[in-house]
């Protein structure tokens, strides 16, 4: 895909599963249940053991059945090597213009993190695909008031986006959905019970998104 094409299909799935914490040798067996539950992305977080190894292990796994993008990305130089691992975009909790500009330079999407106005303009003018708006557990109302003046630039909320607040944050305007724990709990024991319930929470937060009942 190139960088148009993967950044049409993040807004056209529009959630993006934060995988944080798991055990490398569960990591595709975790993508599989989520992609068997509607998911066609995963952000896979740099904080995580063996990170990098996972990200190349996914994305050989799964191929173009699943986007794999990275995350927790602080600097330019680690961004790099998670697209060299086959990242297929760059997500940050924070903004750093050198990162963004590395990610671009690269052809892939980035993500960068912002919280206020100000960032989250930053970010855009220094090529950001699409902003995170990170922490989101502020809620709805705040992504609304940040997209009066800034209709223009495609917000991601992170943090704080579970399934009973989805819909308000979608109503709010938001392009896309990090979801984190409350999708992909990495301190569960990882069976054939939780990959079930995790391909079965997965659809949910899918029919959420595409008003499905």
């Amino acid at each position: 895909m190139t960088t148009t094409s993967v950044l049409s299909y993040l807004l056209e799935h529009k959630l993006v599963a934060i995988i944080r914490g798991a055990n490398p040798a569960e990591l595709v067996s975790i993508v599989r249940a989520l992609h068997a539950g509607g998911i066609r992305a995963v952000e896979i977080t740099l904080n995580s053991p063996k990170a990098l190894p996972g990200i190349e292990q996914v994305a050989e796994a799964m191929g173009e059945e699943m986007l794999v993008g990275a995350g927790t990305v602080l600097d330019p130089e680690t961004a790099r090597l998670a697209l060299n691992a086959g990242a297929r975009f760059i997500i940050s909790p924070t903004l750093n213009v050198k990162t963004i500009r590395l990610t671009k330079r690269y052809g892939a999407v980035s993500i960068p993190g912002g919280f206020t106005p100000t960032e989250i303009l930053t970010a855009y003018e220094h090529g950001a695909d699409i902003v995170k708006v990170f922490p989101a557990s502020q809620g709805a109302t705040f992504l609304k008031d940040i997209r009066g003046p800034l209709p223009f630039i495609p917000l991601m909320p992170t943090g704080g986006v579970k399934l009973d607040n989805i819909r308000e944050f979608q109503q709010a305007g938001a392009a896309a959905f990090g979801l984190g724990s409350s999708l992909v709990d990495t301190s569960q024991p990882v069976s054939e019970a939780y990959l079930r319930q995790l391909t079965q929470k997965a659809q949910q937060f899918v029919q959420a998104v595409s008003g499905a009942n």
